[in-house]
């Protein structure tokens, strides 16, 4: 008899720390982890680099990842949905630049 045995993927839920390479973005997973020591509960965070195909994901986003094959060297993930749209506008270092001259001057 063959048993019909579905895979279930493990699925994490990050932030998005970056999107600068061309569809892929780093996912910040944070989670609790108990002392065994101290019988404490303290944070730990990890990095993860997810697939994006069409790089909709921008900074601050709440979304969760799904472990699949791998894609890259370092890549074996992928996003599957957006949980929350980042709250902030982000504002890029070039754009200071070209506004701190104009005060100055003035």
């Amino acid at each position: 008899m063959a048993e019909n045995k579905t895979k279930r993927n493990k699925r994490l839920e990050g932030v998005v720390v970056s999107n600068k390479m061309a569809k892929t973005v780093v996912v910040l997973v944070e989670r609790l982890k108990l002392s065994p020591k101290y019988k404490k509960y303290h944070k730990v965070s990890k990095r993860f680099k997810a697939h994006d195909e069409k790089g909709e994901y921008r900074l601050g986003d709440r979304v969760a990842i799904e472990e699949t094959r791998p894609l890259s060297r370092d890549k074996k993930w992928r996003v599957i949905k957006l949980i929350a749209k980042s709250q902030k506008e982000v504002v890029k270092p070039e754009e200071v630049l070209e506004e701190t001259p104009a005060e100055v001057s003035a």
